[in-house]
């Protein structure tokens, strides 16, 4: 019986210790070095991730591999993870009782995305409250008007978004506030998640939703088209291409205009 005990005791202190999710992002700082765009340092980037994992501890209990996959996610894309810019969020969410996190592109980063394409001159999304003036038309001769109300402007009734190529062309898109709602609810895995952006804000995930559908009909480039695929996705793998990684869930996806800009063909 006391050799078993001993040996059950060797065996506990032999036992490999098991990584914080700190140690883990700091064994990546190479990777993530490799990844970032010169706009965001390494270290910048990585007190970012830190602070994410103070503000939402969950993240630390959820699987490794899918918390640096969306880590590795923002990095790519250059987007700031779970800060005020609201540009990207690492969201933890249990599937099938596994703690995952998921990697979501914000509103914010979604414009950030466009501008970058080269193709946009104008990007804007707004929301429409009770008392505001507003007026929408489609058809050929398309019209929308939006006048702010002074003051008091009431609850929020609708959300649009547009935008304005160089070459002159535009499009708008306008939904209710219940068709937000309705459309997050089916394809947002995330949307129930205490820790989600829907219910933080709101307003701000219904302006993204308005925008991914309007630039559907956005000539644009290849790398917008790759970028906004990875929203909503979780990755169990890590690569120096994070585009080249199986998404494990994707929980909605948009087409998009493709527009090559030497040749100018257009592809769907």
């Amino acid at each position: 019986m006391a050799n078993n005990i001993i040996q059950n005791q060797t065996a506990v202190a032999k036992a490999p210790e098991q990584k914080t999710m700190q140690q883990y992002i700091k064994s990546m700082e190479g990777e993530i070095k490799k990844a970032l765009p010169s706009v965001i340092t390494p270290e910048r980037f990585t007190r970012m991730v830190l602070s994410a994992l103070s503000v939402t501890p969950q993240l630390a209990s959820c699987t490794p591999k899918s918390f640096l996959g969306a880590m590795m996610n923002a990095a790519q894309l250059g987007l700031e993870p779970n800060t005020p810019l609201g540009q990207a969020y690492l969201i933890p969410y249990k599937n099938k009782g596994v703690d995952e996190v998921q990697f979501q592109i914000g509103y914010k980063g979604l414009i950030d995305l466009a501008w970058r394409s080269g193709e946009i001159s104008d990007i804007q999304a707004h929301v429409v409250y009770e008392k505001d003036l507003f007026e929408c038309e489609y058809g050929l001769e398309p019209k929308l008007r939006h006048k702010p109300a002074d003051s008091e402007r009431g609850a929020p009734v609708k959300v649009y978004a547009i935008f304005k190529t160089k070459s002159g062309g535009f499009g708008f898109e306008v939904m209710s506030m219940d068709d937000v709602r309705n459309h997050a609810a089916k394809y947002s895995k995330a949307y129930g998640s205490s820790y989600s952006p829907w219910k933080t804000n709101f307003e701000e995930m219904a302006k993204k939703t308005v925008l991914k559908r309007v630039l559907k009909y956005a000539p644009l480039k290849s790398d917008f088209v790759r970028a906004v695929v990875q929203d909503e996705s979780v990755k169990n793998e890590i690569s120096s291409d994070m585009y080249e990684v199986k998404n494990d869930n994707v929980f909605e996806t948009v087409d998009y205009t493709e527009i090559d800009t030497e040749t100018g063909e257009v592809t769907e």
